[in-house]
């Protein structure tokens, strides 16, 4: 029997410039993205897209959920294989495609997880975790574009 999640995300639009949205370059896209608890995180559009490239954006987000996702469901792999994991890092890169009518979609998104693991007898099941992480992570599921990885695995200096 599947169980039922529920989030709850506020996102309150901070650019107003005192005019609101009379004009297309009037306002800021400037929000705050909050949950009950948490400290908010300050977000905006793409600079192409008149955002501040001080703040995070949509597509920023989604690439960052997808390599959290992975990485998550890839550290409780490790744990309960005994893999001992050290480091974790990722350089996730998303391509998203702009239509002329402005509207847009992504393409794929890669995923470059760097891992140290403690012994090199645990690279070859380090290396195999990475495609069972993909078929568990809720967010790979949920898209309808390609999420690939290619992880590099290294053994920790002593």
């Amino acid at each position: 029997m599947e169980k039922e999640h529920h989030y709850s995300i506020a996102v309150v639009w901070t650019g107003n410039k005192g005019e609101g949205t009379k004009t297309y370059r009037s306002y800021d896209r400037d929000h705050l993205i909050a949950a009950e608890g948490k400290v908010p995180i300050d977000g905006s559009s793409d600079p192409k897209f008149h955002g501040s490239p001080a703040r995070y954006n949509p597509e920023e987000f989604l690439v960052a959920s997808l390599s959290s996702c992975h990485m998550l469901w890839y550290l409780h792999l490790c744990a309960v294989n005994k893999v001992v994991v050290t480091d974790y890092r990722d350089q996730a890169n998303g391509e998203m495609m702009e239509r002329p009518d402005g509207s847009g979609y992504f393409r794929s998104v890669m995923l470059n997880p760097v891992i140290t693991v403690t012994d090199a007898s645990m690279i070859a099941k380090a290396e195999s975790l990475h495609e069972e992480a993909h078929k568990l992570c809720f967010i790979a599921n949920s898209v309808n574009f390609p999420v690939s990885h290619k992880a590099t695995c290294k053994v920790a200096s002593r």
